[in-house]
This record gives structure tokens, sequence and C-alpha cells, in this order.
């Protein structure tokens, strides 16, 4: 067995994570693509080519091709420009089946985003969430964005985020929806203030398919 198979096989052994995701093909590039996003607004990832989710390693029949159709889709189809590298590793020295890495390191422009099409004008954000891609929610997205201006953002404490703070101190965690209940604001104006708190590296979100919720920085749960 070559090296760079036994790489693979370590590798696959680990099953999918939020750093390693597996694709048979590249049927549906524009799908694939949330994939290539997560990484890059998360801590960035490995996506094999060639893999089925059982962890079965057929490799790509016509590697060129299928290279070809990926590179093309993350230059057309993800904004701002991902950068990536890419290792294609025969199964063997006696035919054509490969593996395609593509390690996808954590963008330092986020947050990015995924089109279907090149001509759409635009796209959605996803993050990486154990072994899914989740489209990123407008919490997710705002304190990317906050966070890629590596500024502080001036905020003071008042009556709404004094309760906030103490609704926490007793419950541990809050959504925006229980936080615009709570100090009696808008779901917007609540989203924005905890937005801001997380920014300031005060809270922490956490993702979730169904809610984020947020809880104190310094007692954040993995």
């Amino acid at each position: 067995m070559n090296s760079g198979l036994r790489y693979i096989k370590n590798l696959v052994r680990q099953g999918e994570n939020d750093h390693l995701e597996f694709k048979r093909k590249a049927a549906h590039p524009e799908k694939i693509m949330k994939e290539v996003v997560a990484f890059a607004n998360s801590t960035g990832g490995k996506l094999l080519v060639g893999v089925d989710d059982s962890g079965e390693i057929p490799g790509v029949k016509f590697p060129e091709e299928e290279e070809y159709i990926l590179n093309k889709a993350i230059t057309e189809l993800c904004s701002p420009r991902i950068d990536y590298e890419l290792e294609v590793i025969r199964l063997s020295e006696f035919e054509e089946r490969a593996i395609l890495v593509y390690d996808i390191p954590e963008g330092a422009r986020k947050p990015y985003y995924a089109r279907e099409k090149p001509k759409d004008k635009y796209g959605k954000a996803y993050i990486r969430l154990a072994d899914k891609s989740i489209q990123a929610s407008r919490e997710v997205v705002g304190i990317l964005k906050h966070r890629k201006r590596d500024e502080d953002y001036a905020f003071r404490y008042g009556d709404k985020e004094k309760l906030l703070l103490k609704y926490l101190e007793t419950h541990g965690r809050v959504t925006v929806k229980q936080f615009s209940e709570l100090a009696k604001i808008s779901y917007y104006q609540s989203s924005q203030k905890l937005i801001l708190l997380a920014s300031n590296n005060v809270l922490k979100i956490h993702p979730n398919e169904k809610e984020d919720f947020f809880v104190f920085a310094e007692d954040s749960i993995s």
C-alpha cells in the first residue's frame, strides 16, 4: 500500500466530523460548495472526493475531470475567494482512479457565501457543526462580520443587558427569542444586542440546526 493511500485510510477511519467531509464524486458541485464554505467560515477542514459516506474508498474514475469541475465551482460559486490546497492520491500505480483531497483553511475574510449559480447575486453562508454543514443564522453572520473588521464595538450595560446577564446567571443559556420576550423588545433588537455582546467576547454563540443559543463566553461548552 502506498503512503498516500495509507494516509487516506487513516483519515477515513475517523469518520466525518467537524474537520472532515466525504463525497463520492463531484456530481452537483453547487451542493458541495456549502461544505467548502462551511470549512472556511469555521476552523478549516478536508474534503475527500472519492470516498463514500460509509467509508468505502472507490476513488473517482476520471480525477482530472472531477478536479476541473470542483476547481471551477470554487472559483465561480464561492465568495469571497477561498484559498485551498489540492492533493491527488492514486489508489495504485496501475490505475487512474484516485482520491482528491481538498484542504480548506480557516478563512481570513469571513463570512464566505456559496451561490447555486455563478450569476446569482446572493449566496448563503454555512458553518460546520459536527459532521454537518448548516446554514449560518443571521446572528452567526453578524458576528463573523464584526470580527472580520477586528474592531472593538462600544456598548453599555443598560437595563436590558443587565436583565439578560441576570437571566444567564440563573439559566445558563438564552436564545434570541427568549431575550426578546424577557426584555420586551423586538426580535431584531434582541438579535443586534446579542451580536454586539458576542462580538465583544462577553457571550459566545452556539450554532444549532433548530435554534442558536448564547452563553457566557467563560462558560462556553464544546
